[in-house]
Protein backbone atom coordinates (compact mmCIF):
# COMPACT_ATOMS: atom_id res chain seq x y z
CA UNK A 1 0.00 0.00 0.00
CA UNK A 2 1.21 3.75 -0.87
CA UNK A 3 2.93 4.87 2.84
CA UNK A 4 1.21 8.40 2.70
CA UNK A 5 -2.29 6.71 2.25
CA UNK A 6 -1.05 4.65 4.91
CA UNK A 7 -0.29 7.83 7.40
CA UNK A 8 -3.61 9.19 6.38
CA UNK A 9 -5.64 5.88 7.25
CA UNK A 10 -3.62 6.24 10.49
CA UNK A 11 -4.84 9.96 10.87
CA UNK A 12 -8.29 8.77 9.96
CA UNK A 13 -8.20 6.21 12.40
CA UNK A 14 -7.46 8.22 14.92
CA UNK A 15 -9.44 11.56 14.93
CA UNK A 16 -12.81 10.21 13.57
CA UNK A 17 -15.04 7.72 14.04
CA UNK A 18 -16.07 6.66 9.75
CA UNK A 19 -14.02 7.86 6.51
CA UNK A 20 -17.05 9.73 5.80
CA UNK A 21 -17.02 11.56 8.81
CA UNK A 22 -13.56 12.60 8.25
CA UNK A 23 -13.64 13.51 4.42
CA UNK A 24 -16.91 15.94 5.37
CA UNK A 25 -13.88 17.66 7.82
CA UNK A 26 -12.04 18.32 4.96
CA UNK A 27 -14.26 18.82 2.52
CA UNK A 28 -13.78 16.15 -0.27
CA UNK A 29 -15.69 13.41 -1.50
CA UNK A 30 -16.26 10.60 0.00
CA UNK A 31 -15.77 8.20 -3.07
CA UNK A 32 -12.14 10.26 -3.75
CA UNK A 33 -11.04 9.76 -0.32
CA UNK A 34 -11.72 6.33 -0.82
CA UNK A 35 -9.81 5.69 -3.81
CA UNK A 36 -6.97 7.96 -2.42
CA UNK A 37 -6.79 5.07 0.13
CA UNK A 38 -6.90 2.24 -2.28
CA UNK A 39 -4.26 3.22 -4.24
CA UNK A 40 -6.50 4.19 -6.92
CA UNK A 41 -5.97 7.93 -7.07
CA UNK A 42 -3.59 10.19 -5.93
CA UNK A 43 -4.70 13.04 -3.09
CA UNK A 44 -3.40 16.49 -4.54
CA UNK A 45 -1.57 18.80 -2.71
CA UNK A 46 -4.45 20.74 -1.19
CA UNK A 47 -5.94 17.26 0.13
CA UNK A 48 -2.54 16.57 1.72
CA UNK A 49 -2.55 20.12 3.28
CA UNK A 50 -6.47 19.73 4.42
CA UNK A 51 -5.75 16.51 6.13
CA UNK A 52 -2.17 17.46 7.51
CA UNK A 53 -4.47 20.30 9.56
CA UNK A 54 -7.24 18.47 10.58
CA UNK A 55 -4.44 16.34 11.83
CA UNK A 56 -2.34 18.49 13.63
CA UNK A 57 0.94 16.69 11.74
CA UNK A 58 3.10 18.76 9.01
CA UNK A 59 2.19 17.63 5.71
CA UNK A 60 6.10 16.45 5.34
CA UNK A 61 5.53 13.83 7.79
CA UNK A 62 2.18 12.69 5.64
CA UNK A 63 4.17 12.72 2.33
CA UNK A 64 7.55 11.56 3.53
CA UNK A 65 7.27 10.57 6.88
CA UNK A 66 9.52 12.74 8.06
CA UNK A 67 9.03 14.13 12.20
CA UNK A 68 10.28 12.14 15.61
CA UNK A 69 8.01 11.45 17.45
CA UNK A 70 7.10 13.35 20.80
CA UNK A 71 4.47 12.47 23.10
CA UNK A 72 1.57 15.16 22.47
CA UNK A 73 2.50 17.00 19.86
CA UNK A 74 -0.19 15.64 17.20
CA UNK A 75 -2.78 12.69 17.69
CA UNK A 76 -0.14 10.59 16.13
CA UNK A 77 2.53 11.84 18.43
CA UNK A 78 4.13 13.77 15.53
CA UNK A 79 5.90 17.07 15.33
CA UNK A 80 4.87 19.36 12.90
CA UNK A 81 7.73 20.56 10.22
CA UNK A 82 10.89 18.46 9.56
CA UNK A 83 12.59 17.59 13.04
CA UNK A 84 15.29 19.71 12.90
CA UNK A 85 13.08 22.81 12.47
CA UNK A 86 10.27 24.85 13.97
CA UNK A 87 7.49 26.02 12.21
CA UNK A 88 8.23 29.50 12.06
CA UNK A 89 11.82 28.76 10.42
CA UNK A 90 10.33 26.62 7.93
CA UNK A 91 7.79 29.25 6.72
CA UNK A 92 10.61 31.62 6.67
CA UNK A 93 12.54 29.08 4.26
CA UNK A 94 9.78 29.26 1.97
CA UNK A 95 9.86 32.51 1.88
CA UNK A 96 12.95 33.56 1.17
CA UNK A 97 12.69 30.93 -1.37
CA UNK A 98 9.98 32.58 -3.09
CA UNK A 99 10.53 36.06 -2.75
CA UNK A 100 13.78 35.56 -4.53
CA UNK A 101 12.68 33.08 -7.04
CA UNK A 102 9.98 36.21 -7.75
CA UNK A 103 12.57 38.29 -8.47
CA UNK A 104 14.45 36.15 -10.84
CA UNK A 105 11.23 34.91 -12.69
CA UNK A 106 8.52 37.42 -12.03
CA UNK A 107 5.25 36.96 -9.61
CA UNK A 108 2.66 34.94 -11.65
CA UNK A 109 5.81 32.24 -13.36
CA UNK A 110 6.55 30.96 -10.13
CA UNK A 111 4.61 27.84 -8.82
CA UNK A 112 4.72 25.80 -5.78
CA UNK A 113 7.03 23.52 -6.95
CA UNK A 114 9.93 26.21 -7.60
CA UNK A 115 9.72 26.68 -4.07
CA UNK A 116 9.35 22.82 -3.07
CA UNK A 117 12.94 22.48 -5.27
CA UNK A 118 14.54 25.39 -4.37
CA UNK A 119 13.91 24.55 -0.28
CA UNK A 120 14.48 20.67 -1.23
CA UNK A 121 10.78 19.40 0.24
CA UNK A 122 7.63 18.49 -1.50
CA UNK A 123 4.92 20.82 -2.76
CA UNK A 124 2.60 18.97 -0.07
CA UNK A 125 5.15 20.76 2.79
CA UNK A 126 4.30 24.17 0.97
CA UNK A 127 0.99 23.69 0.72
CA UNK A 128 0.78 22.70 5.01
CA UNK A 129 1.94 26.56 5.84
CA UNK A 130 0.25 28.38 2.13
CA UNK A 131 -2.94 26.52 1.13
CA UNK A 132 -3.04 28.64 -2.16
CA UNK A 133 0.02 29.85 -4.98
CA UNK A 134 -1.57 33.43 -3.97
CA UNK A 135 -1.13 33.18 -0.48
CA UNK A 136 2.76 32.26 -0.82
CA UNK A 137 3.27 34.65 -3.28
CA UNK A 138 1.56 37.48 -1.42
CA UNK A 139 3.05 36.49 1.86
CA UNK A 140 6.55 36.49 0.34
CA UNK A 141 6.17 40.26 -1.29
CA UNK A 142 5.16 41.29 2.47
CA UNK A 143 8.17 39.23 3.85
CA UNK A 144 10.79 40.74 0.95
CA UNK A 145 9.63 44.55 2.14
CA UNK A 146 9.44 43.78 6.06
CA UNK A 147 12.87 42.47 6.00
CA UNK A 148 14.41 45.41 3.50
CA UNK A 149 12.99 47.99 6.41
CA UNK A 150 14.64 45.75 9.18
CA UNK A 151 18.01 45.71 7.52
CA UNK A 152 17.58 49.33 7.10
CA UNK A 153 17.13 50.39 10.64
CA UNK A 154 19.45 48.31 12.48
CA UNK A 155 21.67 49.83 10.23
CA UNK A 156 20.93 53.49 10.24
CA UNK A 157 20.26 52.88 14.48
CA UNK A 158 23.80 53.04 14.79
CA UNK A 159 24.76 55.80 12.84
CA UNK A 160 24.07 59.08 15.01
CA UNK A 161 24.75 62.05 12.09
CA UNK A 162 21.81 63.05 10.62
CA UNK A 163 23.54 63.96 7.09
CA UNK A 164 25.08 60.98 7.00
CA UNK A 165 22.65 58.70 7.78
CA UNK A 166 20.86 60.29 4.82
CA UNK A 167 23.70 59.53 2.74
CA UNK A 168 23.85 55.76 4.27
CA UNK A 169 20.11 55.02 3.23
CA UNK A 170 20.87 56.38 -0.12
CA UNK A 171 23.37 53.86 -0.45
CA UNK A 172 21.06 51.24 0.87
CA UNK A 173 18.76 52.30 -1.38
CA UNK A 174 21.14 52.24 -4.40
CA UNK A 175 20.19 48.74 -7.33
CA UNK A 176 23.87 47.74 -7.98
CA UNK A 177 23.18 44.11 -7.68
CA UNK A 178 22.57 41.34 -4.74
CA UNK A 179 20.44 41.30 -2.10
CA UNK A 180 19.15 44.78 -3.07
CA UNK A 181 18.68 44.62 -6.97
CA UNK A 182 16.66 41.67 -5.68
CA UNK A 183 14.30 43.59 -3.43
CA UNK A 184 13.75 46.57 -6.01
CA UNK A 185 12.89 43.77 -8.59
CA UNK A 186 10.55 42.46 -6.01
CA UNK A 187 9.17 45.80 -5.23
CA UNK A 188 8.50 46.58 -8.87
CA UNK A 189 5.91 43.42 -8.82
CA UNK A 190 4.32 44.74 -5.80
CA UNK A 191 3.50 48.08 -7.34
CA UNK A 192 2.27 46.47 -10.05
CA UNK A 193 0.16 44.02 -8.13
CA UNK A 194 -1.31 46.45 -6.54
CA UNK A 195 -2.38 49.01 -9.07
CA UNK A 196 -4.22 45.79 -10.27
CA UNK A 197 -5.47 44.07 -6.73
CA UNK A 198 -7.23 47.41 -4.64
CA UNK A 199 -7.25 44.65 -1.75
CA UNK A 200 -3.12 44.82 -1.36
CA UNK A 201 -3.36 48.84 -1.50
CA UNK A 202 -3.74 49.29 2.18
CA UNK A 203 -0.26 46.73 2.84
CA UNK A 204 1.49 48.88 0.30
CA UNK A 205 0.33 52.43 1.07
CA UNK A 206 1.21 51.05 4.71
CA UNK A 207 4.85 50.14 3.78
CA UNK A 208 4.80 53.20 1.80
CA UNK A 209 4.14 55.35 4.48
CA UNK A 210 7.07 53.88 6.74
CA UNK A 211 9.61 54.88 3.82
CA UNK A 212 8.76 58.25 3.80
CA UNK A 213 8.08 58.32 7.47
CA UNK A 214 12.01 56.55 7.80
CA UNK A 215 13.10 60.23 5.37
CA UNK A 216 11.04 62.64 7.80
CA UNK A 217 12.38 61.52 11.28
CA UNK A 218 15.94 61.65 9.56
CA UNK A 219 15.41 65.45 8.39
CA UNK A 220 13.81 65.94 11.43
CA UNK A 221 16.75 64.84 13.49
CA UNK A 222 19.31 67.12 11.08
CA UNK A 223 17.26 70.26 12.01
CA UNK A 224 17.86 69.10 15.53
CA UNK A 225 21.41 68.93 14.99
CA UNK A 226 21.48 72.04 12.81
CA UNK A 227 22.67 70.15 9.78
CA UNK A 228 19.46 70.53 7.23
CA UNK A 229 17.51 73.47 6.69
CA UNK A 230 15.47 74.78 9.42
CA UNK A 231 12.69 76.07 6.91
CA UNK A 232 12.64 73.02 5.25
CA UNK A 233 9.17 71.10 5.25
CA UNK A 234 10.16 67.40 6.13
CA UNK A 235 7.19 65.76 4.72
CA UNK A 236 7.46 67.32 1.58
CA UNK A 237 10.95 66.80 1.27
CA UNK A 238 10.64 63.19 2.30
CA UNK A 239 8.20 63.08 -0.84
CA UNK A 240 10.55 63.96 -3.25
CA UNK A 241 12.92 62.08 -1.74
CA UNK A 242 11.88 59.09 -1.68
CA UNK A 243 9.77 59.84 -5.40
CA UNK A 244 13.26 60.36 -7.14
CA UNK A 245 14.42 57.13 -5.15
CA UNK A 246 11.72 55.23 -6.88
CA UNK A 247 11.79 56.85 -10.35
CA UNK A 248 15.43 56.66 -10.55
CA UNK A 249 15.25 52.68 -9.59
CA UNK A 250 12.83 52.09 -12.18
CA UNK A 251 15.20 53.64 -14.66
CA UNK A 252 18.65 51.72 -13.27
CA UNK A 253 16.25 48.10 -13.29
CA UNK A 254 15.13 48.99 -16.71
CA UNK A 255 18.00 49.46 -18.07
CA UNK A 256 17.55 53.57 -19.30
CA UNK A 257 20.17 54.67 -21.33
CA UNK A 258 22.88 56.56 -19.18
CA UNK A 259 21.05 55.53 -15.70
CA UNK A 260 23.64 53.80 -13.72
CA UNK A 261 23.41 53.04 -9.72
CA UNK A 262 26.36 55.83 -9.37
CA UNK A 263 24.14 58.43 -11.27
CA UNK A 264 21.21 57.65 -9.49
CA UNK A 265 23.39 58.47 -6.20
CA UNK A 266 24.78 61.63 -7.93
CA UNK A 267 21.05 62.47 -8.73
CA UNK A 268 19.80 62.29 -4.99
CA UNK A 269 22.87 63.90 -3.85
CA UNK A 270 22.72 66.64 -5.86
CA UNK A 271 19.08 67.03 -4.63
CA UNK A 272 20.03 66.70 -0.79
CA UNK A 273 22.70 69.29 -1.07
CA UNK A 274 20.18 71.68 -3.30
CA UNK A 275 16.81 71.76 -1.25
CA UNK A 276 18.26 70.53 2.19
CA UNK A 277 21.41 71.55 3.74
CA UNK A 278 21.87 74.35 5.95
CA UNK A 279 24.31 77.01 3.90
CA UNK A 280 27.52 77.17 4.99
CA UNK A 281 27.87 80.95 7.01
CA UNK A 282 29.48 83.73 5.12
CA UNK A 283 32.42 85.37 6.41
CA UNK A 284 32.05 88.74 7.46
CA UNK A 285 33.81 91.20 5.28
CA UNK A 286 33.93 94.31 6.97
CA UNK A 287 35.42 92.36 10.01
CA UNK A 288 38.11 90.58 7.73
CA UNK A 289 38.96 94.03 6.17
CA UNK A 290 38.81 96.15 9.44
CA UNK A 291 41.90 93.43 10.73
CA UNK A 292 43.35 93.38 7.43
Amino acid sequence: MDETAERVRRIIDAVAETHRDFAARIDLEPTKLSKSLKGHRRFTPGELAAVAAAAGVSVDWLVHGVGPAEQGAGPLGTTPGDPDRTGDARRTEFLEAAWRLISQHGYHAVRIADIARACGTSSGAVHYYFPTKQDVLNAALLHCVESAFERQSGELRSVDSAHARLLRLIDMQLPAGGRVRDEWLVWLQFWAETALRPELRSIHNDFYARWREAVVRIVRRGQRQGQFRADTDAEQLALGLTALTDGLAIQVLTGAPGVTPERMRGVLLDFIERELLAPKSEPNSEVEHAGA
